[in-house]
């Protein structure tokens, strides 16, 4: 199982763009016109081979536009990720109770959106690509729009709420993973990275927290974002009201 892509909810989608773009140092992004139906816009940017995704509400009524009003702003929205299996991923899910809020199969695409409500944290989608290497929410020509001069890949996320033991256990029941005690929390390793799950931090409610992007530089990555008054007082890069966590890249 690996986290493919983080989607982010922002009440700007162009600030949003502007800051991720200057700070990451990504290409170009893509619309994904399918997000529609939802009453969203949405723009997502490769990085590396995961994907950032940023949505924002364009009618009321939205789960996304919720989720900006109970939360008190811009934050975490959603943890996609890709199986190989996605018969036993979607018969997991069932047999813990979890309801289905969207799912399709396509042309090569399956995908399975889990209710938040019975997972905590976030909005869960669970995909499978064929062939593998292909991510239809980046575009048909995702590749072309890679840089990975700043940013080499997404390679974790932070869900934050009341019970983090309970909540790492209903994640890993359904992701089909072990969830294992660490220093302030609980973890669940993936395939080239991993979830953390702690106690509420930042007074917002249970959530999408944080998310971690391995960097070539961190201290450059850092400068940029003081420079656009992303940095908050702990030295923590804040994109899109989402703390980001820098991991120095492999060499």
């Amino acid at each position: 199982m690996r986290l493919r892509q983080i989607a982010l909810v922002g009440r700007d989608l162009a600030a949003a763009r502007a800051d991720i773009v200057a700070i990451l140092g990504l290409g170009e992004a893509y619309a994904d016109p399918g997000v529609g139906k939802y009453g969203l816009e949405n723009a997502v940017w490769p990085v590396g081979d995961t994907f950032l995704e940023v949505v924002s509400p364009t009618t009321s009524g939205t789960t996304a536009g919720r989720l900006l009003e109970k939360r008190g702003g811009d934050g975490g929205y959603m943890a996609i990720f890709q199986t190989d299996d996605i018969a036993a991923a979607r018969a997991r899910a069932a047999a813990e109770g979890v309801r289905v809020v969207d799912q399709a199969d396509r042309d090569g695409v399956h995908m399975t959106h889990l209710h938040p409500k019975d997972l905590g944290g976030a909005i869960i989608s669970i995909d499978a690509m064929v062939p593998k290497e292909r991510w239809e929410w980046g575009g048909p020509h995702w590749r072309e729009n890679v840089r990975t001069d700043t940013s080499v890949s997404i390679v974790g996320a932070e869900l934050q709420g009341a019970d983090p033991e309970a909540m790492s256990r209903r994640w890993a029941a359904v992701l089909g993973l072990e969830s294992d005690a660490v220093d302030g929390g609980w973890r669940i390793p993936l395939e080239g990275g991993e979830l953390r799950f702690v106690s509420v931090q930042d007074g917002r409610g249970e959530g999408l927290g944080a998310f971690d992007v391995a960097v070539r530089d961190p201290d450059a990555v850092r400068t940029r974002a003081r420079a656009r008054g992303a940095l908050d007082q702990a030295g923590d890069v804040v994109l899109c009201g989402t703390r980001m966590r820098l991991v120095r890249a492999a060499p």
